[in-house]
């Protein structure tokens, strides 16, 4: 993957990606999270659904851009019929706001330019993902490829600051998740070849009663 590319997973990208624990926070609060482990366990089952969700709307969100179209609303409504959790919706919007401001100061482009009318709650992060890395030279595998890595670390960090983890053990526990971010990568990205509405649509209905139920927790250190 090009350098620039990388730009877009590095967790010092200034896009609010740390206030969002991807879950995680929940889980904990439940006390489905405890170790090692678990959180593994965790961001599997994420990285197979809505990481799966998130990572096939950013590479076709990625091929729309190379091509130069403007159906982004269709887009973004695709999105949000994959996210039938308001709660949910809510933070990707909100972390698609936040990246787009960045991407279009760092790498402007026609298609962020686009993507910043389609909704006046801004639009969802995927898209804003796959739009950036076309405007980087990227493809829509890469676009994937960012989007489901981004699915595991996020919240592999959170575990760390939430239960004071080893660093060490959830950096191999992240390592023998590579083969899985791959895989979901390149199913992603085979998804670009047929009509939206055919995108993946799986479902993680205990992450949708998380995200409310933390939407609404009286105290919280992550956003999301």
């Amino acid at each position: 993957m090009r350098a620039s590319l990388l730009l877009l997973a590095d967790s010092r990208l200034p896009a609010g990606g740390h206030a969002h624990s991807g879950g995680v926070e929940p889980a904990v609060s439940a006390g489905v999270i405890g170790d090692v482990p678990a959180l593994a366990d965790f961001l599997r089952g994420r990285l197979a659904t809505s990481g799966l969700v998130a990572a096939a709307l950013a590479a076709a969100a990625c091929a729309h851009a190379l091509e130069g179209g403007d159906a982004w609303a269709l887009l973004d409504a695709e999105a949000d019929a994959r996210t039938p959790s308001p709660a949910q919706r809510k933070a990707a919007r909100a972390q698609g706001r936040s990246l787009l401001r960045v991407a279009r100061t760092t790498w402007p482009a026609r298609a962020l330019e686009a993507l910043a009318v389609v909704s006046p709650d801004g639009p969802h992060h995927p898209l804003v993902l796959g739009a950036a890395t076309a405007s980087l030279g990227g493809t829509p595998h890469e676009a994937a490829a960012v989007t489901a890595y981004n699915a595991v670390t996020g919240g592999a960090s959170a575990g760390v600051r939430l239960l004071g983890l080893d660093p060490l053990e959830v950096n191999r526990a992240l390592a023998a998740l590579a083969e899985d971010v791959d895989a979901v990568a390149a199913k992603a990205a085979a998804c670009t070849d047929g009509p939206w509405t055919a995108l993946p649509a799986a479902s993680a209905p205990l992450l949708d009663i998380y995200a409310e139920l933390h939407l609404r927790a009286d105290l919280r250190l992550f956003e999301s």
